[in-house]
């Protein structure tokens, strides 16, 4: 255990509280268990971790996930955790993550939807708004030079893990960011107490930047000459105003619902939603590479051995998730323009299921079969690559929608061999569990894909796919299609 605050790891992560550290260093302080968990679920680009022993049971889950990922994990005294945390009442766990910003020319028309912050100085409002942006599915945020620094602790905090989920662009300044953007398809709206228009009224059609000022001045004046309107919200009570995390709250909102149509149709997502939220999901892996390959080159002689493999570790990781993510995309696109095709062959739903989660659905997933003498045969029909990139899909929306311990696979013999991707905690009921499938998530991640896939997959495959809750998580049910009869004359390489 580390007890002394001028332990050089500990030294090093405190000097990340001031802003000259963080910059001279690229790395930031995340702080507790909500940001280090969706830190560590996201692919960010995690050096080290610091915890408390004897901590609560949600930090050990967190801590069991950074482990999972090879992140170094060591355990602090309270007094040195107090120092290395920015709370009043420390949660017991800090991590220490490289930079995450992407570059301005990575906010592209097809993101729909952008918050920028001109001169925003207060952390706690910009986190708060990272985080409604993050909500409402918007492609990106950008923070002008003068604004805060997105990786002060209170904004990283503010966030509630948000900073990891979409882009966010620092130090430009409003006329470069107008002029990026505009150039990319945007056009700019500024949110104004006197604007020219309410917003209710406005047009928000195509893809649109919503630019707020500063919390006690408003907008730059710079603004004037860079926004092709001003939007208002109108006040129908006897509040003067609102402060500015709750206005651009209801500013996005309402473009977001105006964009997507949100009355709610029920309808499952369109396929350039999908590709949306698939190249969204890329970003993060793919800003992690070029983060890590850009440190090596800068500091490669500074580091040792041990830092430099796990630097090349991180980036391997992250290379396979890039590479899963993008046959994801193919499939969904051979699916949304009726391309695909597959080829049933009989298999053995054991082994190919167990195959198919040591190859493609990750760590911490357990295979369970029930009702089954040992050596006996399960045979379906399946395409192997196809089952494998299925179950990959169901194991990662398992471990999105649910909470604790592993997924667990349940291979159950019958009429058509069912098989069962559990896992438990969270907050579905039956209802919210089907809607999973039918694209109506609240949740705008690569989940959707990957179910959209799965779900596609499945129908393809001759196989049924639904969804109900298990103690508050989700329990995705396959059944699978019996084998194909063997045709005349195949002799025995049927395989059967």
């Amino acid at each position: 255990m580390i007890t002394s605050a001028r332990n050089r790891r500990v030294a090093e992560a405190i000097r990340l509280k001031r802003r000259a550290g963080r910059e001279a260093e690229r790395r930031f302080l995340v702080e507790g268990v909500q940001a280090v968990g969706e830190a560590i679920a996201s692919g960010a680009p995690l050096v080290e971790v610091f915890r408390v022993p004897h901590p609560a049971e949600r930090v050990e889950q967190v801590v069991a996930a950074a482990r999972a990922r090879s992140v170094p994990v060591h355990e602090v005294s309270p007094a040195v955790m107090e120092r290395l945390a920015s709370t009043v009442t420390p949660q017991g766990i800090v991590a220490v993550a490289g930079f995450v910003d992407v570059p301005l020319a990575a906010l592209a028309a097809g993101d729909a939807l952008v918050a920028v912050l001109a001169e925003v100085r207060d952390p706690g409002n910009a986190g708060t708004i990272i985080r409604t942006a993050d909500a409402i599915g918007a492609g990106g945020v950008v923070l002008t030079a003068s604004s805060v620094d997105p990786y002060n602790p209170k904004t990283v905090r503010a966030t509630a893990g948000s900073l990891f989920h979409l882009p966010v662009v620092r130090g430009c300044t409003l006329e470069e960011a107008a002029a990026s953007l505009r150039g990319a398809g945007f056009r700019l709206l500024a949110a104004a107490a006197d604007g020219e228009v309410d917003i209710e009224r406005a047009d928000l059609s195509g893809p649109i930047a919503l630019v707020f000022g500063n919390e006690a001045w408003g907008l730059p004046a710079a603004a004037a000459g860079l926004v092709d309107a001003t939007v208002r919200i109108p006040m129908r009570g006897r509040a003067e105003s609102l402060n500015l995390a709750a206005a651009a709250a209801v500013l996005l909102f309402e473009a977001a619902r105006r964009q997507t149509g949100a009355e709610g149709t029920g309808t499952a997502p369109g396929f350039a939603a999908l590709v949306r939220e698939g190249a969204h999901d890329l970003r993060t892996p793919a800003t992690t590479i070029r983060g890590f390959a850009s440190l090596l080159r800068s500091r490669w002689a500074a580091l040792d051995d041990a830092r430099r493999l796990e630097m090349v570790g991180a980036i391997e990781a992250d290379a396979e998730r890039v590479a899963a993510l993008l046959a994801r995309l193919h499939e969904a696109a051979r699916l949304a323009d009726g391309s695909l095709r597959v080829t049933l062959a009989p298999v053995d739903a054991t082994a190919a299921i167990r195959a198919a989660a040591e190859s493609g659905a990750g760590g911490d997933v357990d295979v369970v079969v029930e009702g089954l003498e040992a050596g006996a045969r399960l045979p379906v029909g399946a395409d192997v690559p196809r089952l494998e990139a299925m179950l990959s899909s169901l194991v990662e929306a398992a471990r999105w929608w649910g909470r604790e311990g592993p997924v667990r696979i349940e291979i159950l013999p019958g009429e058509r061999v069912t098989i069962r991707v559990v896992r438990e905690g969270g907050d579905l009921d039956d209802r919210a569990a089907a809607g999973l499938l039918a694209g109506v998530a609240e949740e705008r991640t690569g989940n959707r894909l990957a179910l959209f896939v799965a779900a596609g997959l499945a129908a393809a495959m001759g196989a049924r796919l639904s969804a109900a809750a298990e103690r508050g998580g989700p329990a995705f049910m396959l059944q699978l299609a019996p084998p194909p009869p063997r045709r005349d004359g195949a002799g025995s390489g049927g395989g059967g």
